[in-house]
């Protein structure tokens, strides 16, 4: 059970040396190409907005995040998952799903309060078909009662790294991360919430290949983005 007296879980010093450990194995099994990580600003609150191929999307974002202060927001059924040790070494704050889960919330509310940075992935689940799934209102509802800025990250590939692995090669797996952005500050209802959230999963639809935009792929959002992106080169 987690401890509600705590602001919110630290981050033990197991974490450096696990993310040298992961890092090792992911750039033995993987090519990894990482771009735009000059976008991320270097102190203050931050909410960084994911989408979520395959397991091995949390190692491969976990070991390419800027601020090692970054702890994600995570299912309560991932505490018991493989992954559950490296997501509690990196200060996971557990929340439960369908439910208003006011501990996981407040926790998180602090951790942009004191500074710090959160990593959400925003469809709320690893995706089933292998593209971007409908976006939850979560990240948008944090964004916008914290004022955090929003940076959106993706990642594509890491599906391949076990096949290829087993063929003996090693995948390319990327890592593009784009510029920050806001959204209103203050109490949002559910229909803005939904419009918020169609913004952060356009943002993301727009930095990742066309084969990966799932659902957003005809989004009007997502063609402005497009054209904004081909007219400044």
């Amino acid at each position: 059970m987690p401890n509600t007296d705590q602001r919110y879980p630290p981050i033990p010093w197991t974490l450096k040396p696990l993310r040298a450990i992961i890092r090792f194995l992911m750039t033995t099994l993987s090519r990894l190409h990482v771009e735009g990580i000059e976008n991320v600003p270097v102190e203050g609150p931050l909410i960084f907005v994911s989408n979520h191929l395959h397991h091995l999307d949390t190692p491969a974002l976990g070991i390419t995040l800027p601020r090692w202060e970054t702890r994600p927001l995570a299912g309560e059924k991932y505490e018991r998952h493989i992954f559950g040790p490296i997501l509690r070494a990196a200060g996971a704050i557990f929340i439960r799903r369908g439910e208003v889960d006011r501990t996981a919330l407040r926790q998180a509310f602090n951790v942009l309060e004191d500074g710090y940075c959160l990593a959400v992935a925003v469809e709320g689940t690893r995706s089933k078909t292998g593209a971007l799934a409908e976006g939850k209102t979560g990240a948008a509802y944090l964004a916008t009662r914290s004022g955090a800025p929003l940076v959106p990250v993706v990642v594509w590939g890491t599906e391949n790294i076990i096949p290829s692995w087993f063929r003996l090669k090693r995948a390319d797996v990327y890592v593009r991360y784009g510029q920050p952005f806001r959204l209103p500050e203050g109490r949002a209802r559910t229909a803005q919430l939904d419009a918020y959230t169609d913004e952060i999963m356009t943002t993301l639809a727009s930095l990742l290949p066309e084969s990966y935009r799932g659902v957003y792929s005809d989004h009007p959002l997502l063609q402005d983005k497009l054209v904004v992106q081909s007219s400044n080169g």
